[in-house]
C-alpha cells in the first residue's frame, strides 16, 4: 500500500482497524495476528493508532510452512495434506497464536495466493484463508477469492479479516 495511491485499501483499512481496536476496548479484548500473505499488514494497520498496545498484543508473520510450523505449530501433516493456503491450515495458525499470546482473546490467521503468480486451478491467485479463535470458543474458517493486483489482494485481505475481528467480537 503505497502512500501517493492512498485510496480505497489504505484509507479503508485504517478506518476498519481504528473500528477494531475501539470494539476489542469496549469488551476488554486483546488481538493477536498470525499472517502469511498479508505480511504483517493487518498487524501495522493497528498499531498504526497510538495507544493500541493496550488491545494488541502482537502478530506472527509466518510466510514459509517452516515457520508456520515451528512458530505456530502447524503440524507437517497439514501443511502436506491440505497446504499452506486451506483451512486446516489456518485455523491452526489462530489456535497457535492464541495459545502463544496468554493475554490475547481472539485471534486472526490468514494464508493466501496475493499474485501475481502462484495459483492453481485447484487455488487460483486471490484466493485467502482466515480463521479466527477466541479463548475458550470455536475456531472459525472463511475463504474468499480476492481480485486485482497483489496490493489490492492482501488490501481486501486485511480489510476482511478486520470485519471477522468484528464479527467475533459481536
Amino acid at each position: 500500500m503505497s502512500a501517493p495511491h492512498a485510496g480505497f485499501s489504505e484509507l479503508s483499512v485504517l478506518a476498519a482497524a481504528e473500528r477494531t481496536l475501539t470494539r476489542l476496548r469496549q469488551v476488554d479484548g486483546h488481538v493477536v495476528t498470525a499472517e502469511s500473505c498479508t505480511g504483517g499488514l493487518v498487524a501495522a494497520m493497528l498499531t498504526h493508532f497510538p495507544g493500541s498496545s493496550d488491545v494488541t498484543e502482537g502478530g506472527f508473520v509466518t510466510y514459509s510452512n517452516t515457520m508456520k510450523q515451528k512458530v505456530l505449530g502447524v503440524p507437517a501433516k497439514i501443511l502436506e495434506k491440505h497446504g499452506a493456503v486451506s483451512a486446516q491450515t489456518v485455523e491452526k495458525m489462530a489456535e497457535g497464536a492464541l495459545e502463544a499470546s496468554p493475554l490475547a482473546t481472539v485471534s486472526v490467521a490468514i494464508s493466501g495466493i496475493a499474485g501475481p503468480d502462484g495459483g492453481s486451478v485447484e487455488k487460483p491467485v486471490g484466493l485467502v484463508w482466515f480463521a479466527t479463535a477466541m479463548k475458550n470458543g470455536a475456531v472459525i474458517s472463511d475463504k474468499q477469492v480476492f481480485s486485482g493486483s497483489r496490493e489490492d489482494v492482501r488490501a481486501q485481505a486485511a480489510l476482511h479479516a478486520f470485519e471477522l475481528i468484528l464479527q467475533r467480537l459481536g
